[in-house]
């Protein structure tokens, strides 16, 4: 097969979370322990680092890898969803992974997945770990895609791991609480090993101090440190928590070299080091465009709280969302003197424009209906002046569509 029909099969064959929403999630670890040790457990090759949080964990899984990267060592990162190629998912020294890797892969391995009907995360986290073996990465941050406890990439036993924030998302598979949600998250804590929290939360502080006690855990509140500050390319306030929490990282990294240029370096080249998409990117200028992926209450919250610090005479915003989420929580922060241009993205989970404008309209947020996301966002290109701002978000998928 060609890369392509190797990633139409991939698509079609097993359910992924990304598309199908609930229906694809695995919540066991049976397959991709069985897959592992079918491979040979190529997880044990390597060192690691394991990422978790409702949000954050991308961004701080990029800008560990590349203060890594910096200080020399060849360092693989796997993280999810992609937006614009599949291999994003997988690099190393911020290089996606080879084509010619994925269709070896997918081929070598495709009787195993279809006789266990393995998921489209399993299948892809197994790929993840092979590669990194077979390449001899020195070190490897993984970034939990969904929850943390019984996520495929739980396998792994890391130098160290880092849980970025709590929030409500994935409430119908992780819980209906904080504590419920931290509880799945605080999965990732390994017997003897260090955890650090990048926020110290009430609700959650509990479940992760019982977790990291039973398990002789050294648990760490990165902004209950003093650090140095340092800038990084990932603009946005809201990523100067995810900082604190890369930087108690780095401090409890002993086995590794890592001076305060590489720190300093590190931050400043994330997007150049690692490819990372999608983390308030900037797409154009006159008219001012940014993207980003944020997709539940806490980080739309933190993305439009940035907004306010940008000037411009009219605020466009390309908005689109998956069906599953509390619109009624999420809605009441969009600003109301902005312009919308309603979009699905091109998922079977997304959410009708029209569904969504009627939605929006019960918090007098108004605007216009698009069949699809390049035509609501070519619509505010046009309307438009040098002044203005688009916003384009509410989904990754809607951003994924932009980019």
């Amino acid at each position: 097969m060609t890369y392509q029909e190797t990633l139409d099969w991939m698509f079609a064959q097993l359910p992924m979370y990304q598309q199908k929403g609930k229906i694809a999630f695995n919540n066991k670890l049976d397959g991709i322990l069985e897959f592992s040790e079918y491979l040979g457990n190529p997880h044990k090759n390597f060192k690691t680092i394991h990422v978790a949080g409702t949000n954050g964990k991308g961004s701080s899984s990029h800008m560990i890898a590349s203060i890594l990267q910096e200080a020399g060592y060849k360092v693989g990162l796997y993280t999810s969803p992609h937006l614009k190629d599949f291999r994003e998912r997988i690099r190393i020294n911020g290089k996606p992974v080879s084509k010619s890797f994925v269709v070896e892969f997918i081929s070598d391995n495709r009787d195993f997945f279809e006789n266990r009907h393995l998921s489209f995360f399993e299948m892809t986290v197994g790929m993840a770990f092979q590669y990194f073996s077979v390449e001899q990465v020195d070190v490897a941050v993984v970034e939990v895609g969904l929850g943390g406890r019984l996520d495929s990439t739980n396998i792994i036993s890391p130098v160290i791991s880092l849980i970025t924030n709590i929030g409500f998302d994935h409430v119908d598979m992780l819980g209906d609480t904080l504590p419920k949600i931290a509880f799945e998250k605080s999965g990732i804590i390994k017997f003897n090993t260090p955890v650090v929290i990048s926020e110290y939360q009430d609700e959650t502080a509990s479940v992760f101090e019982q977790v990291a006690r039973e398990k002789n855990a050294k648990l760490i509140y990165a902004d209950q440190k003093q650090f140095e500050t340092f800038q990084s390319s990932l603009k946005g306030k809201y990523q100067t928590r995810n900082i604190n929490g890369v930087l108690a990282v780095i401090k409890e990294l002993s086995a590794f070299i890592i001076k305060k240029k590489n720190i300093v370096d590190g931050l400043k080249n994330v997007a150049e080091n690692t490819g990372l998409l999608g983390r308030w990117q900037q797409l154009g200028e006159e008219p001012n465009i940014i993207c980003d992926t944020a997709h539940n209450k806490e980080g739309l919250q933190l993305v439009l709280e940035q907004l306010e610090y940008e000037t411009y005479d009219t605020l466009y915003i390309v908005l689109g969302f998956v069906k599953e989420k509390d619109l009624k929580s999420i809605l009441p922060m969009f600003p109301a003197n902005a312009e919308y241009y309603f979009c699905k993205p091109n998922i079977s989970r997304g959410l009708p424009a029209d569904i969504l404008m009627k939605k929006a309209k019960e918090h007098n947020l108004n605007g216009q209906v698009f069949e699809d996301v390049s035509k609501a966002y070519n619509a505010a290109k046009q309307a438009a002046k040098k002044s203005d701002l688009i916003f384009v978000g509410g989904s990754t998928f809607v951003v994924a569509e932009v980019l």
